[in-house]
């Protein structure tokens, strides 16, 4: 069944599976701050994927789902799990060994911008109306008020902090590009089981990179490290990453990206309390002004597109 046209959910599940998305991914950004101080980025995403993606299939696996689809499925599987967690999350990883957990975060907010301007160059691509398109601008002027301090502070010329603000920023286009890919294919399996393959994928590719970089012999594993490992493992990848699988099956993917918004206030404040980043005051107006942002995507209908009537799955006032 074409995931546009699917059955809509009850709201009360689309609520948890955003305020999954919203706060457990936001900590992340902490978490993988906290991690990549003592093993390197491929390491740290390989183990966490791999395990997630394990442990997903095998209670799929065990709840008498179906694991296995069509050449061609597995294939798109394996394309969105290159996409979205690998070349979009290992990157992110290795660049908070040198960005802010928060800065990271701002950077990676510029997924939903993203998202919109691919939509738009697509024939039957998901167009925000007026108002979604309010609240992309201003959301967009809510992270540069968030952004500026780290920005300032941060980026003063040290060659490998502009590479990992680069780094940061393919990777972002690569989820978002993703992202579309997975709103827009029509998958046969469970969405839990498809987000269990993207894990296992992803983790192979950042095992080969570690094994290539030989990054092996340099990871600590100590308390703190499995600690990172576990909080990645629970809540970034079994229950934020499929919640957002999920949401994309039914929720266009302008509207899910935009936890990009709340994930950087999350990431700024659990940086200035457990890890000492600074928080300005105005970071807190910037938080407001995304705040608005995120109501104004999220409340917005679609355009229909070209020659089809679209239905609106994803209209969180009517789910």
């Amino acid at each position: 069944m074409d995931s546009l046209s699917k059955p809509q959910p009850p709201r009360y599940q689309i609520l948890i599976a955003f305020a999954c998305v919203y706060t457990f991914w936001g900590a992340t950004y902490t978490a993988a701050r906290f991690g990549v101080h003592f093993m390197p980025a491929p390491v740290l995403a390989g183990v966490r994927l791999g395990i997630g993606g394990c442990l997903m299939l095998s209670f799929a696996a065990l709840r008498g789902k179906r694991v296995l689809g069509p050449a061609m499925e597995m294939r798109r599987i394996f394309m969105l799990g290159v996409l979205l967690l690998f070349t979009g999350n290992v990157g992110l990883v290795w660049a908070e060994f040198y960005l802010p957990s928060g800065l990271s975060a701002l950077l990676v907010a510029i997924v939903p911008v993203y998202v919109a301007l691919i939509e738009l160059q697509l024939p039957n691509g998901e167009r925000l109306r007026s108002r979604g398109q309010i609240g992309l601008v201003l959301g967009f002027m809510g992270l540069a008020i968030l952004a500026w301090p780290s920005a300032h502070t941060g980026l003063h010329g040290d060659r490998h902090e502009i590479f990992a603000v680069v780094i940061l920023l393919l990777g972002a286009l690569s989820f978002a590009s993703g992202s579309i890919l997975s709103r827009h294919s029509k998958l046969t399996l469970d969405p839990f089981v498809c987000a269990g393959w993207e894990m296992l994928i992803a983790s192979i590719c950042d095992l080969i990179l570690a094994t290539c970089l030989r990054d092996w012999s340099h990871a600590q594993w100590n308390r703190d490290s499995i600690s990172a490992i576990a909080y990645l493992i629970v809540f970034g990848s079994l229950i934020g990453f499929t919640s957002y699988t999920w949401l994309l099956q039914y929720i266009p993917v302008a509207k899910v990206a935009t936890y990009a918004y709340v994930n950087p206030m999350v990431a700024v404040l659990l940086g200035a309390l457990l890890l000492g980043e600074r928080l300005q005051g105005n970071e807190w107006f910037g938080m407001v002004i995304i705040l608005l942002a995120v109501f104004l995507v999220t409340s917005s209908r679609l355009q229909p597109g070209h020659g089809e009537q679209r239905i609106e799955a994803a209209d969180l006032e009517e789910a």
